[in-house]
């Protein structure tokens, strides 16, 4: 069965390649951002593998934005059977040189965007008893990471990936560890084992 699939955030980054995921699979795809070149980006991409593609200009840090969104994609491409909530906003700058319009505008686009677009979903899914609401948190709850630039609203086509990819590393020893913390424990207590014989083979020899 055809899926139909909203997506906020969908004009770069992690959006852009959910987008293009979807596609793939033949789906739907309802594209909400703020940036239009990034949006007709993300169209053709979803266009190139075979999906389907609607792109809304909407600002997710306004509920009608998003409701009139959700709307205007069921209207187009059938009812919403899965809603991705990726928009993202942050600031990156020593905390006394950050405005309070600044601080408002992350809360704005990174929670309230997440409650809009769930309350815009619920209130489609619910009475049909159908749907899968799906909330992308931030890459750096777990480790900083070097990001995209802001996507404006007559910005540039950032794509799924940025200026930093030729320092990215597909693969992390640190992140691997801390999913795995009785392998930690045993690397820390094979080094510790380590040391102790270095340190006893040192006291022989004196």
């Amino acid at each position: 069965m055809t899926q139909t699939v909203a997506i906020i955030g969908a004009s770069a980054g992690i959006g852009r390649a959910v987008a293009r995921l979807f596609a793939e699979r033949g789906a739907r795809v309802g594209l909400i951002a703020r940036g239009q070149a990034g949006l007709e980006g993300a169209a053709r991409d979803v266009e190139r593998v075979g999906g389907v593609a609607l792109a809304v200009p909407a600002d997710v840090a306004d509920f009608a934005q998003v409701e009139a969104a959700a709307k205007q994609i069921e209207e187009t491409l059938g009812p919403i059977d899965v809603w991705v909530n990726v928009a993202f906003a942050s600031v990156f700058a020593p905390f006394a040189q950050i405005t309070p319009e600044e601080f408002r505008r992350v809360t704005d686009v990174t929670y309230l965007g997440f409650v809009h677009g769930t309350m815009a979903a619920l209130a489609r899914m619910r009475p049909r008893d159908h749907g899968v609401i799906v909330q992308v948190g931030s890459a750096l709850g777990s480790r900083s990471i070097p990001l995209e630039p802001v996507d404006r609203p007559s910005g540039d086509d950032h794509g799924a990936h940025g200026e930093f990819d030729g320092k990215a590393h597909s693969r992390s020893a640190q992140l691997a560890l801390s999913h795995h913390p009785v392998a930690v424990t045993a690397a820390a207590g094979a080094a510790t084992a380590a040391v102790g014989v270095a340190l006893a083979s040192r006291v022989r020899r004196r």
